[in-house]
């Protein structure tokens, strides 16, 4: 798909997911790193898999000229600039673009590159509650909380991927390069859903609701999105509407199939039910036979029966449930490649299959005196 495109990857760990989604497609990504940088732990090796490796060290006039003399002829620079150093300047778009006036620079960075915080640095986990995701997250009396495996890192880097898809279309068209300026920030606020609409819309600042949803009734009432099954979670909501109905319909009759008392859940006509205007304690009562019902199942047994009755819902999978999901293993999404060690490692395979086929993985390999050679510790 994006055969024959030039990618030079400069970024750290902000950006690279963008370089891999890019060589996931096709591009010819080279990632660029300084000399004795360590490119063995599993995040590097995960998400900079079917790129090159080039080491140089920018802040010689030497590194700096390769630099340059690689962006001349690349098609993308991906790069995360930090404030106050050297990278502001090597990065610039108004010097690479004198340099090469067709080159798109992806610049991602925590806030952006304007604004009263653009000079400011960030973590994952400051960027997380910078971006609001933190104070949706967790128990409505307890502490804001992350997700445990950073997530800011996803969501700037594949903005960043699509920004430089976005700015390649407009090339083909103009014929110039361009600048994508992506805050991980605002990334990081497109992740929340409808959540920031709310202040404007209904006047109500949604808060952490630990396994529930709120704001969807005009009473208050707050809806359980995450039920305690046999083995793990269900996650599962009473909608309304079309869909919902046939939910909740194909709900109560599993229910009543197995001999469950029903509660409200046997008197209710779901073609009139409306989820916004539900009180709590009405919830409250539908959802104690639906905990019950739900409690007594395993995941794969939801799992096959509401696909089996045509409902909304899925089993929350786990890192062990991912790995042995039969949808992906008949895909063929995984595969083993050789790691530091010489014994065969699994990792993601491409998101795409292309004409029928999955694009091949490709450890990376080291660019040394324009002789390739694979890199025994990547």
């Amino acid at each position: 798909m994006l055969q024959g495109c030039v990618v030079l990857d400069c970024s750290r760990r902000l950006g690279w997911i963008a370089g891999r989604l890019l060589a996931d497609l096709g591009a010819d990504v080279t990632k660029l790193e300084a000399p004795g940088s360590d490119v063995s732990s599993a995040d590097w090796r995960a998400l900079n898999i079917n790129k090159k490796l080039i080491r140089a060290d920018l802040s010689e006039p030497v590194g700096t000229r390769m630099l340059d003399d690689i962006a001349s002829s690349a098609d993308i620079l991906i790069a995360t600039p930090s404030a106050g150093t050297s990278d502001v300047r090597l990065f610039d778009y108004d010097r690479l673009r004198t340099i090469n006036p067709r080159l798109i620079v992806v610049a991602i960075t925590p806030f952006g590159l304007t604004g009263p915080k653009a000079q400011w640095r960030a973590s994952d986990i400051e960027i997380m509650a910078a971006g609001g995701a933190m104070a949706l997250a967790g128990e409505p009396e307890g502490t804001p909380l992350r997700v445990s495996a950073p997530q800011s890192y996803a969501w700037a880097g594949s903005q960043g991927a699509v920004g430089a898809l976005t700015a390649l279309a407009a090339r083909w068209r103009t014929g110039r390069g361009q600048l994508v300026d992506v805050s991980a920030q605002a990334a990081v606020i497109t992740a929340l859903s409808h959540a920031p609409t709310f202040v404007d819309i209904l006047g109500i600042t949604p808060t952490r609701a630990g396994a529930y949803m709120t704001g969807r009734s005009v009473t208050g009432a707050k809806y359980r999105v995450f039920w305690p099954c046999r083995d793990g979670f269900i996650n599962f909501i009473l909608y309304g509407g079309a869909a919902g109905r046939r939910t909740n319909e194909q709900l109560v009759a599993w229910m009543r199939e197995k001999g469950l008392e029903l509660g409200p859940l046997g008197a209710m006509d779901w073609a009139r039910f409306s989820p916004t205007r539900a009180t709590q304690a009405e919830v409250d009562a539908m959802e104690i036979p639906i905990g019950r019902f739900i409690g007594s199942l395993t995941k794969r047994e939801f799992l096959e029966g509401a696909h089996k009755r045509e409902m909304l819902g899925y089993p929350v999978s786990n890192t062990a449930d991912i790995s042995t999901d039969p949808q992906l293993e008949a895909r063929g999404f995984w595969q083993d490649l050789p790691g530091p060690d010489g014994r065969a490692e699994r990792h993601c395979g491409c998101f795409v299959i292309v004409d029928g086929e999955r694009p091949p993985l490709v450890r990376p390999s080291e660019q040394a005196e324009g002789v390739t050679r694979h890199v025994s510790e990547a």
